[in-house]
């Protein structure tokens, strides 16, 4: 597992780097483009994802302790939490799709799109991780199904301020 997150966090990273970079070359249609994102969205999105990795926490000590039912049933809190941030994400590409911004408008718009989108795959894939680590709630395998999801976290935790908030 730790290969895995270690290869999906330089994947980002790159990305993030090429969004730095293409940025850079263009300063002010990055800035009027960024100004068009739901910064709500995104900052009710962040608390959605931190407080879910804090269930996953939960979840991983419950599992620790050999609790395996109230494991479950923080991951099952983690995982509902998870469906609200795709289901808001949803949202917010639906409404950005109605305002005209697609993954071909600009710069800023193929990167947000993929960078999101490819994050939000991170979160359903997750996801199915979570519902599996539930099954058996044992601890390896809880503490495991929760590093993923916090990688899904920490990702989003960078992804923010990047789109929504740096000028």
């Amino acid at each position: 597992m730790w290969v895995l997150i270690a290869s999906e966090l330089a994947v980002f990273g790159l990305a993030l780097l090429g969004y730095a970079g293409a940025r850079a070359r263009d300063p002010l249609g990055f800035v009027a483009a960024q100004d068009t994102l739901d910064r709500l969205a995104g900052t009710i999105n962040t608390t959605i994802l931190l407080t879910s990795g804090l269930f996953a926490a939960l979840a991983n000590e419950a599992a620790r302790l050999g609790r395996r039912n109230l494991a479950r049933t923080f991951l099952s809190m983690a995982g509902a939490l998870g469906i609200a941030f795709l289901a808001l994400k949803g949202w917010e590409y639906a409404r950005e799709f109605a305002a005209g911004a697609d993954i071909d408008s600009s710069p800023f718009f193929t990167l947000y799109f993929l960078v999101t989108g490819f994050h939000a795959l991170h979160v359903a894939l997750g996801l199915v991780v979570l519902a599996i680590v539930a099954r058996n709630a044992s601890p390896g395998a809880v503490e495991t199904g929760t590093a993923f999801w916090h990688m899904v976290d920490l990702i989003w935790v960078v992804i923010f301020p990047c789109f929504y908030l740096l000028r």
